[in-house]
């Protein structure tokens, strides 16, 4: 990473990782799960709920779907398993920071009594805010630019997760399952329309 001109800081313990978080506004966090002092997943998890947004890569040995789809409720934004390409790893990093990047815009959504501030990462259904993590934020972001357009699902793994894998595509469908619990309370039909096979849509995309 260094080589790549980006500044580290590398730590061993999480809490060491806390402190840092705490004090630094770093742009990305690389976690392993194998860490002395808990699980990589519970500080993931603590560091989401402390308010901390910066976007979170896994590195782990465990590849399974249930392993990645744990990672991503836990908080974080991507899943590399190990072994992997340190290119592969330099080519997520960049996504990741690209995408947080964009995210940082004032881009608006309102449909119904759902209002998503992109540029803030706020959502509210109502007058109740709505908890929704970075990788579901970047989803249905992409979904709101279309404007109503279909976006391929293969478009979304390639964009999001690098590859178009079948764990990769459980893993979007947990995504957009759980936007649709969080975001269709009341409503008489979903938010997201899913095309059978090939992609996803906004309903009513009122983005400005």
């Amino acid at each position: 990473m260094r080589q790549e001109s980006y500044e580290v800081e590398a730590v061993a313990r999480g809490d060491s990782a806390s402190r840092s978080l705490k004090a630094t506004p770093w742009s990305a966090v690389i976690l392993d799960l194998g860490l002395p002092d808990g699980s990589g997943l519970e500080w993931c998890r603590t560091w989401r709920k402390r308010g901390h947004v910066a976007p979170i890569l896994i590195l782990t040995a465990r590849g399974d779907v249930g392993s990645r789809v744990e990672g991503l409720d836990a908080g974080a934004d991507d899943y590399l398993g190990k072994p992997f390409a340190l290119s592969e790893l330099k080519a997520r990093v960049r996504a990741l920071l690209r995408r947080a990047g964009e995210g940082a815009s004032a881009r608006v959504l309102v449909t119904g009594n759902v209002r998503v501030d992109f540029g803030r990462r706020k959502t509210t259904l109502g007058d109740e805010e709505v908890p929704i993590t970075r990788r579901e934020y970047d989803v249905l972001e992409r979904l709101a630019a279309a404007k109503g357009r279909v976006v391929l699902k293969t478009d979304l793994l390639e964009e999001f997760w690098g590859e178009a894998t079948p764990e990769h595509a459980a893993s979007l469908e947990v995504i957009v399952t759980r936007l649709r619990r969080k975001l269709d309370r009341g409503s008489a039909e979903s938010l997201i329309r899913t095309l059978r096979g090939s992609g996803y849509a906004l309903q009513t995309p009122d983005a400005r």
